[in-house]
């Protein structure tokens, strides 16, 4: 009989384009998911890996064993599913993703009362990058992913995913106490047209949502300074070394010769949405961490 969790580094494979990336995305080790392999090829008796140059690609047999697999596995994941709502079971081992600022803000102290409620209830807690936590899930790698949407800058969510909103957050312009704004209560994107801004890295959603606010200011925001970390743009903007979008969300304290300004026309917005597979739907550990997020 085919073994569903070699089944699923197979497809990770498949998804990854590598065995240490599969890896990687799975907790695995590489030697780990290339046993895995193994065994699903001696289980099926075919060669389900092709070597190309320095990297594999999965064989014909291998991608139509990957094409039914999957479907089989969302069946019997389906049925697991039925068995836990029938038995009203809140239990279980599941693997929540969210980004930076979720997580101090809102996962955490979410996933600290769910464990005290319900303590048959195990959360394994990732941080990963909206994009990249909506794959994971999509793929099976994980049961819920929290993710946010800033205004009107898009993000892909799967079909087969489920979602909702759990929060709304907004976001201020953090400025020094000497900065000329600094007693201002309101400022609009055409007052900060000259501004040296520190900012997310390029294809952050952050980042993509500071470069729309400029719309109609004839303007690109000037990124002066590159941070990944929003406590280190608090940080070089208490240095005097520029301004920052920081979301209230996972905020830490302002450091005291810091202001925080707010934003309008338009204001910075974003959703936080948990996703999760339409498959597990009707878990009651599922339902209760959506609840609990919401909440």
């Amino acid at each position: 009989m085919i073994d569903l969790a070699s089944l699923r580094s197979l497809e990770a494979v498949h998804r990854h384009g590598s065995v240490h990336a599969a890896a990687e995305a799975l907790g695995y080790t590489p030697s780990a998911v290339s046993q895995q392999i193994k065994r699903l090829e001696r289980q099926s008796g075919v060669a389900l890996l092709e070597r190309v140059g320095r990297g594999v690609v999965l064989s014909g047999p291998g991608r139509i064993l990957v094409a039914e697999g999957t479907r089989i596995a969302g069946d019997l994941e389906r049925l697991e599913t039925d068995l836990h709502a029938h038995a009203g079971d809140i239990t279980g081992e599941f693997t929540l993703l969210g980004f930076s600022t979720a997580m101090r803000g809102l996962i955490g102290p979410v996933v600290a009362d769910l464990h005290t409620d319900h303590p048959l209830l195990r959360i394994r807690l990732v941080e990963a990058e909206p994009w990249d936590a909506i794959d994971q899930v999509a793929a099976g790698e994980a049961d819920v992913a929290v993710v946010h949407r800033w205004g009107d800058v898009p993000i892909a969510i799967p079909e087969h995913l489920d979602r909702r909103v759990v929060h709304r957050d907004i976001a201020e312009v953090i400025v020094n106490e000497t900065h000329r704004l600094a007693k201002r209560r309101a400022v609009t994107p055409k007052d900060l047209r000259d501004e040296r801004w520190i900012a997310t890295p390029e294809g952050t959603i952050c980042r993509q949502w500071l470069s729309r606010m400029y719309a109609g200011t004839g303007r690109l925001p000037h990124i002066e300074h590159t941070s990944m970390e929003f406590d280190s743009h608090l940080a070089l903007v208490s240095a005097g070394l520029g301004i920052a979008l920081v979301p209230r969300l996972g905020r830490s304290p302002l450091p005291e010769n810091t202001r925080a300004l707010a934003v309008k026309d338009p204001v910075p917005e974003r959703e936080v949405i948990a996703v999760w597979r339409r498959s597990q739907g009707a878990s009651p550990a599922i339902r209760s961490i959506v609840a609990a997020l919401g909440d």
